[in-house]
């Protein structure tokens, strides 16, 4: 269990799905504070964090974001070497206007026809963490592909976390898929943040996969973003208000 303010265990926590390069590049402050995908990092005081290993897909959905399937036969210019040719087509098939970008709706009609429907919402906070360098509104080949892969080992967690398959993680079961990527949510702080989720019947909340994605970038993401203040690892950082309203604010207002 974490302890003196520490984010995890090095021993319980294998890796977080990583968030894409430009995205560190656009919001990146000081030198030394970023947290390497797969690195083993030792600071002051003894204290460690490691993301260890790739998690595995989970669990034989009809469709599985994320997995390769051998060198692309397409071709299509901007997508890395070896992309599954099923990802490239479905970047083709909503990039109706061939631009080499898409928008919102076209990212959600593409996801969609990989899996399931993801809301406006998650869909608009994908495109914040995994938007162009080159045009901040749409995502082009590479960050599909990216966000693609991401969302496969979302979906690998989500599933091992599931334990009764009912499509659905409860309060417990989100406490511990964050707890395994090294995110020790307070329990305050969790309850906070499943009863964003509230439909006010009164049943037991319960996340689908769109709103766990959702709700684990966003904790991963402001998580990450706060430890490049935390150099120590020792769970304080002192930050000035300038940069606490920088690190919160694009996740509060990009996507609604």
């Amino acid at each position: 269990m974490a302890s003196n303010g520490k984010y995890g265990s090095p021993s319980y926590a294998p890796s977080a799905p990583s968030l894409p390069e430009s995205y560190g590049q656009q919001y990146s402050q000081g030198s030394g504070g970023s947290y390497g995908h797969g690195q083993q990092h030792s600071q002051g005081n003894g204290g460690s964090y490691s993301y260890g290993q790739q998690h595995s897909q989970g669990n034989g959905g009809s469709y599985s974001y994320g997995q390769q399937q051998g060198p692309s036969s397409y071709g299509h210019s901007g997508f890395p070497p070896g992309t599954d040719p099923a990802v490239i087509s479905s970047f083709q098939m909503v990039d109706r206007d061939r631009s080499g970008f898409i928008d919102e709706n076209e990212l959600q009609q593409a996801l969609s026809s990989g899996y399931q429907k993801f809301s406006l919402r998650t869909i608009r906070l994908l495109i914040f963490l995994f938007k162009s360098p080159n045009d901040p509104l749409r995502v082009g080949p590479k960050e599909f592909a990216a966000l693609w892969t991401c969302l496969g080992q979302w979906r690998g967690i989500f599933e091992r976390y599931d334990k009764d398959r009912s499509g659905k993680i409860d309060l417990m079961e989100l406490r511990d898929a964050l707890y395994s990527l090294g995110l020790a949510i307070p329990p305050s702080v969790l309850q906070l943040l499943i009863s964003k989720y509230d439909d006010g019947s009164g049943r037991r909340v319960e996340l689908n996969f769109d709103s766990f994605v959702e709700c684990g970038m966003i904790v991963k993401g402001l998580t990450d973003k706060f430890k490049e203040k935390d150099l120590r690892y020792t769970g304080s950082a002192t930050i000035n208000y300038d940069t606490f309203m920088s690190m919160v604010i694009p996740f509060l207002v990009s996507y609604n």
